[in-house]
Order: C-alpha cells, then sequence, then structure tokens
C-alpha cells in the first residue's frame, strides 16, 4: 500500500512537471519570431537576437525535429555555419523535443556565449520542450568560437537523437 501511495504521488509529480510544458513551449521570444523565416535565409544585421545574446547577423538555418517509424533524428543533423549565423530547430513531429549542448563537449570559451544566445532554457544549455508541430526555437551563433558543436534531444537522447554544428 505505501509503495502504491508512492508512486500515485511521484506520478502526480510528473504530470505536474509536463503540465507547465506548453507555456515555455510557445513563448518563443520576439527574436525568435522575429527570425521565423525560410530555411537558409538571409536575416538583415541585427534584424533578430535572442533575449540577451548576440544578434544574428547572417543566415538562419533550418533544422527539422523529427520522430517516425524511421526513428528520432535532426534532419540535418550534422552541419556547417558561419560565424554569426542563427539555427531555427522547427518541431515536425514525435515529440516532445528540444536542443541541448554539453558544456564539457563545446569549444573554450564557448559556453558563456551560448548560454546567452539560448533564451528560455529549460536549464542551463538546454531549450525548451517543443510538444506541437511548427514549433520553432531559434540560436544565434554569433559571438561564438570557430570549432564543432555537438547538440542533442534530451527527450530522445538514448534513440541517439544528436547531430554536430560546424563554425567554419
Amino acid at each position: 500500500m505505501r509503495f502504491l501511495g508512492q508512486t500515485l504521488l511521484a506520478g502526480v509529480f510528473v504530470l505536474g512537471a509536463c503540465a507547465g510544458g506548453d507555456k515555455a513551449a510557445n513563448s518563443d521570444t520576439a527574436a525568435a519570431v522575429a527570425s521565423d523565416t525560410a530555411a537558409a535565409a538571409p536575416a538583415a544585421p541585427g534584424a533578430s537576437a535572442t533575449a540577451a545574446g548576440t544578434p544574428i547577423t547572417g543566415t538562419i538555418h533550418e533544422v527539422k525535429m523529427v520522430g517516425d517509424e524511421n526513428g528520432y533524428r535532426y534532419e540535418p543533423a550534422d552541419f556547417t555555419i558561419k560565424q554569426g549565423d542563427g539555427v531555427k530547430f522547427v518541431m515536425v513531429s514525435g515529440g516532445p523535443h528540444n536542443v541541448g549542448f554539453d558544456a564539457a563537449e563545446l569549444p573554450a570559451g564557448a559556453a558563456d556565449v551560448l548560454t546567452a544566445n539560448m533564451p528560455n532554457q529549460q536549464s542551463p544549455l538546454q531549450g525548451p520542450f517543443m510538444m506541437n508541430a511548427d514549433e520553432s526555437y531559434t540560436i544565434s551563433f554569433a559571438g561564438l568560437p570557430k570549432g564543432k558543436y555537438p547538440y542533442h534531444c534530451l527527450p530522445h537522447l538514448a534513440m541517439n537523437m544528436k547531430g554536430v554544428i560546424t563554425i567554419e
């Protein structure tokens, strides 16, 4: 009986924690909304910025977040951008999805800048969960050092939903 009570309490806690997800997922910052353009469309200088981060001054690349009968993945998963570009992650199917980074895998000095360029984080270097198709999350890669930026979807990391953004 005690085990049943603890299980019920844990279930209520988990559901309560999940219930707040829609508000964060639906509250893209003005910067992300301003950057909702076609994939790889040039951004006007200063036209898109994260809440406290560095504005996107280059191209905005679109990455689809997919979960279907073929597995969980980013499309494309591995790609190269230039300093100043932005990446718009778009929820397509199989959510919830998010995008996150591990500070230990980032180039030296990148974690603090990337943190500033990621609005509405769920935890350090973890973007908000997106539940519904067409929700998006845009990250500025302006002000970041060149190098490789491995990223992942926290809910689907065990299913190998990850990729690498290379800044050249």
